[in-house]
């Protein structure tokens, strides 16, 4: 891949960039518990279809609806479906299998390696997002702090497949790389780029699953199963996606991966607050060190401290 040419941009996010990307946090944390409940009477790979196909048609909906025309993706065919491929069909397939084998918590700790392979691409494959001190400390305080959350967990996960992990940080990978594709999209409106994007993953997702798993029985699983794809597809894809590539587009590649590290924060916390489960001291202190890098990311609070314990001028 040719390195990306841009103008050299600011890295700190805005306060609306950092809610956004809060806020995707917030609904990315959710659907770790939904494919959870899907995989249990879904294949995977059918699971995949079932999510990018409804999210599509809402989006093609929305697009109509909204009066935005559909016709901004043609000449961006080709880069669109490798979107689709790296940001869809691979890391959902690897998720979704890796889920099957997988606890929530050691998933949601290699899901949130993606930043750090990000900043490495990015670094090499871009002229406008560089490596620097504060982004590789503050993503390694994040998966550090993602790894103390989980706590016990994480060890109870360990004995897991190989396989299984693998897929995980595959998963992580190929996000990585779809954001450098993503890069070269920021001309195409957010809402354009993410219809585009799972319309594609469908087209190539249903001959797959098709000839795979065939049609016997594709609609036959429970109204459980139903309600956590449809809350998969509309919400944690289709609005989700709506987010993320305007995220992309106004604060850059990297800066849209840190996503990752707030997912599993916002799992934790929708688990006390919609399934009645308790905080322990021990998510706390991993919140505190994901809040830690995150802070140390954006860089702003430690100019200032910088700055104020730094040489004052001479009268």
């Amino acid at each position: 891949m040719s390195t990306v040419r841009a103008q050299p941009r600011s890295t700190t996010m805005s306060l609306k960039s950092w809610a956004m990307l809060v806020l995707l946090g917030i609904i990315w944390g959710g659907s770790f518990f939904f494919a959870r409940i899907a995989v249990s009477e879904l294949q995977p790979l059918t699971l995949v279809l079932f999510r990018v196909a409804i999210a599509a048609l809402a989006l093609q909906i929305y697009l109509a609806a909204t009066g935005v025309s559909f016709r901004a993706a043609l000449p961006y065919a080709p880069g669109l479906v490798l979107l689709a491929v790296l940001n869809n069909v691979i890391p959902f397939s690897l998720i979704f299998a890796g889920q099957t084998q997988l606890g929530a918590g050691l998933a949601s700790v290699l899901n949130a390696t993606t930043p750090f392979w990000t900043v490495l691409l990015a670094s090499h494959l871009t002229t406008d997002e560089k490596l620097s001190w504060n982004k590789m400390l503050g993503i390694l305080l994040g998966i550090a702090g993602t790894a103390v959350m989980i706590g016990p967990g994480l060890f109870s996960g360990l004995g897991a497949p190989t396989w299984a992990k693998l897929a995980l940080i595959g998963a992580s990978l190929s996000y990585a790389f779809a954001l450098m594709v993503a890069k070269r999209l920021r001309k195409i409106p957010p809402a354009v780029v993410a219809t585009a994007q799972l319309t594609a993953s469908t087209v190539v997702m249903l001959p797959i699953v098709l000839i795979l798993n065939g049609s016997d029985g594709l609609f036959a699983f429970s109204a459980p199963v139903w309600a956590a794809v449809l809350s998969l597809a509309l919400l944690s894809t289709a609005f989700a996606y709506l987010l993320y590539f305007r995220l992309v587009a106004e604060a850059g590649a990297t800066n849209a991966s840190l996503v990752t590290l707030i997912v599993p924060a916002s799992a934790v916390l929708l688990g006390v607050l919609f399934l009645g489960e308790r905080l322990e001291p021990i998510e706390m202190l991993g919140m505190v060190v994901i809040a830690l890098g995150l802070v140390t990311i954006d860089g702003r609070l430690l100019d200032s401290a910088t700055r104020a314990i730094g040489p004052k001028p001479s009268p």
